[in-house]
């Protein structure tokens, strides 16, 4: 049953902003060659391989799961979650009756999904959903995106409007929201446009947080003793070249790494500074998220999407909407909280 609890919800941050055009024209250039000898920092070692050749619409929110040396992900607009067994090499996938957001690890065993506007429970082997709770009830138009779980094991998950069609959607529709063990949901942010990439600094003081449509991650301060955020304000703006930010992560030396979706690339960006300091380049445009996994956690996964391209943009890009591993960056990542219930 679905419980609020009462909580301050803040505004987006800077979510409905000018055009992007006009923020790039009115900004200065020099960031564009601030980074440029560091962009291609270690190139020579990185590795990129197509790991997962069977093509995902929207590939989007992987995840490592140690205890199967999996990779759990969605397909959003095949409505599946998927796991891919790093030791067999085969895909297995459920299927759901919506649009699924985003998958996070149980700390029992199993999943917590977010899909069209509801929370939900996968067991994996009986291929059953538990709703949890069900929201947004008067946005028919909406549904849940991007989620990960903090610290302290509560899962994070962030809504947006559909497509009216293509290149049309309401703005400001979106809204974070936290579900928490009692599965009682908390209202984080309002007016977000497309709620995306989240994760969380080193030493649990930080939220960081992307609406796309604001070409920027957002740096919030947080508590992590009771899961609130506050004080949201822009730690990186995203330049010309690097398009959308979508999906989000954190490696071991606390440095971001963002996704770019149609600018085929992940970035790294340093908190501390605001800048970033490396970038990646991906054999597809469609980059959607990515996350650190393997025996170590030493391999970046990342997924990416053919929904969007047309025929010819396809023919361009024969591995579009395949799952890529990258190894060679120098840095490991950590592993991923589970929800705890």
């Amino acid at each position: 049953m679905l419980r609020f609890r009462e909580q301050p919800v803040a505004e987006g941050v800077g979510f409905d902003r000018e055009p992007f055009s006009k923020i790039w024209n009115n900004r200065t250039r020099s960031k564009l060659t601030e980074d440029k000898d560091r962009k291609v920092e270690a190139m020579s070692s990185i590795k990129i391989e197509s790991v997962v050749k069977e093509k995902n619409r929207m590939g989007e929110c992987p995840v490592w799961e140690e205890r199967e040396n999996a990779l759990v992900y969605v397909d959003i607009n095949s409505q599946k979650v998927c796991r891919w067994n790093s030791v067999t090499n085969e895909v297995h996938s459920v299927s759901v009756d919506a649009r699924v957001g985003s998958v996070a690890l149980q700390k029992c065993g199993g999943y917590v999904i977010a899909l069209g506007t509801r929370f939900a429970f996968l067991n994996w082997e009986t291929e059953s959903v538990t709703t949890i709770a069900e929201l947004e009830q008067d946005k028919p138009n909406n549904r849940f995106n991007d989620g990960k779980v903090d610290p302290k094991g509560r899962f994070f998950a962030g809504t947006m409007a559909e497509e009216t069609e293509p290149g049309v959607r309401a703005r400001c529709q979106g809204a974070l929201y936290t579900l928490f063990s009692d599965y009682s949901v908390v209202k984080q942010l309002d007016q977000v446009n497309i709620s995306n990439g989240l994760d969380w600094s080193l030493d649990h003081r930080t939220f960081f947080h992307i609406d796309s449509l604001a070409y920027a991650v957002h740096a919030f301060d947080y508590d992590v003793h009771t899961g609130k955020i506050a004080c949201g304000k822009v730690l990186y703006q995203l330049e010309k070249e690097e398009q959308m930010p979508d999906g989000m992560c954190i490696d071991a030396e606390g440095k971001l790494w963002v996704a770019c979706i149609d600018g085929g690339r992940v970035i790294r960006i340093d908190p501390e500074t605001g800048k970033r300091i490396q970038t990646v380049k991906l054999p597809a445009s469609r980059i959607t998220s990515c996350c650190f996994g393997g025996k170590d956690y030493s391999e970046m996964y990342v997924t990416s999407a053919y929904d969007g391209l047309d025929k010819a943009s396809l023919a361009k890009e024969p591995r579009a909407g395949e799952i890529f591993k990258i190894t060679g960056l120098g840095v490991k990542g950590i592993p991923q909280y589970s929800y705890v219930a």
